[in-house]
Formats: structure tokens, sequence, C-alpha cells
């Protein structure tokens, strides 16, 4: 039956061996997109793991106790990694309007409703959860390297993508924007929200103020060699926003770096 005030969601999530999440995680975002009015498509698509029989086993039982949830399992020879996974869940989603979040409960599922909004209401084609928005912040303490890493890289991202949290991977975006980009975006890496914003050309973008929770299960990834990845993809992604402009600037900073250093030579040597 269709929601009573006719919102209807596909919510992605890709999972790795989250065993421990999954039946909290269905449980509170059926809760709350009911309690909002919204037909919610909850889709896991869950990369082969030591865990994976366990969690199919409970997206199964919670689906017969009318949890509004199904699961693919992807096989390694079918393709690996966070942004392929939420490419392959966006193309599997039932309803034109599409969310994908974490599976670790660092995205709360009461703050769906309010993520989908804008973009169900048509006010937005892109809404991104973020941290960093009025209203928006940590439900924990975080150390103050991850917080110098995590801001650095939305100021490198600031010039591509309309967003003050472009990092935090809980976003929501209507099929009809993905349509537009779906064959440039690169299903490698894990930054899919950038991919989608920059080659999908989302506008207009809307942030959404969340609380980021400290994750129930596993280990941060945000270290230096994913920083370093990270740079590597937004590379392409300044490219294909800004084309033979940016190379004209590389070339003006590059003049006026020599013109700056020819001057301070000629002053140092007279």
């Amino acid at each position: 039956m269709p929601s009573e005030k006719g919102k209807v969601l596909s919510i992605v999530i890709p999972t790795y061996n989250e065993t421990e999440n999954v039946k909290e995680l269905i449980t509170r975002l059926t809760k709350s997109t009911k309690d909002a009015g919204i037909e919610a498509d909850i889709l896991v698509v869950d990369d082969e793991s030591p865990g994976s029989e366990k969690t199919r086993g409970i997206i199964e039982e919670l689906a017969t106790q009318k949890h509004p949830c199904r699961i693919h399992c992807r096989k390694k020879v079918e393709g690996r990694g966070l942004s392929s996974a939420v490419l392959l869940g966006f193309s599997m989603a039932k309803h034109p309007t599409v969310l994908c979040m974490d599976a670790d409960l660092q995205h709360e599922p009461e703050s769906v409703p309010a993520v989908a909004d804008p973009v169900l209401k048509g006010e937005a084609e892109f809404a991104m959860g973020s941290r960093y928005t009025a209203g928006g912040g940590f439900g924990f303490e975080w150390s103050m390297l991850r917080y110098i890493m995590s801001r650095g890289a939305t100021m490198l991202a600031w010039p591509v993508a309309a967003s003050t949290d472009p990092m935090s991977g809980f976003f929501c975006v209507t099929k009809e924007a993905l349509a537009r980009g779906e064959k440039q975006i690169n299903p490698v890496g894990f930054k899919i929200a950038l991919e989608v914003m920059v080659r999908c050309r989302c506008s207009p973008i809307k942030d959404v103020p969340i609380t980021f929770m400290d994750r129930k299960e596993g280990e941060s990834k945000l270290d230096g060699k994913v920083m370093r990845h990270y740079v590597e993809q937004l590379i392409p992604l300044y490219w294909d926003k800004f084309g033979v402009l940016l190379i004209v600037f590389v070339f003006m900073v590059l003049v006026i770096g020599l013109l700056l250093l020819n001057t301070t030579f000629r002053m140092i040597t007279r």
C-alpha cells in the first residue's frame, strides 16, 4: 500500500561483514520512515564476506516480519567496493528517489526522513546529510587529527561540490539526476556522493544537518592512504568540472610563481 502522504523512497545500504548492525539498523529505519509517512524500499547490497550468509538470514527474517527490506548478495566475481555497490543498488531500486547511507549506525536511521525531505518535496535534486552545516555535529568525541583531515578534505572538494560535508556519505538524489551522468561516474573508490554531485551536474544541492554518531562495530578507515586516494579521485572531478579553465588556472599560477621568484631573486642579488 502507498504511504498516506504519497512519499516513496528507496534506501540503499552497502554492507561488508555488518552482521552486528543490520538488525538494529533495519528495525530503526522501518520505524523512522513509517512515522514520517514514507513508503520505504530498503535494499542491502552485501559484498561477499565471512558474514554474508548471516546477514542474508537476518534480512530475510526481518522481511517476514513486515520490514520493507531485501538483500542482494554480490559475489566477488560480480565486483567489489563501496561505490560500485551503491550504483548497483541504485539501479535495482524500486522508487524514483534513492538514498544512500552506511550500515555502521554512524548515520542515524532517524535522520533519513530529514535528509530525503528536500528531494522528495522537489526543493533539491541532491541532499547531503552534513556534520558541518548549522545544527549538525558529532555525537561523540572525535580526535583532532581526524577532524582536521575531514575538514581539509571538505575544503579540497569545495570548488567542485557545493556541500559543506561531501565526505559524509549520507545523501539522497533522484534517478532522473543520476541518469544524466551515470556513464561517467567512476565506480572505483569510496566517495560516491562526490562523483554523483559532479558528474550528474546536480542542482540545486541542499545540506541537511545530521548528528554523526560513533560506530557500533569496526574501525574508521580514515588515514593517510585513504586521503591520498581521495585526492587522486578529486583530480578527474576538477577536470570534469573546469576542463580547459583548469589548465589556464594552473598556467597562471605557475607564471605568477615564476615572476615572484624572479623578483625575489633580483632583490637578493642587488
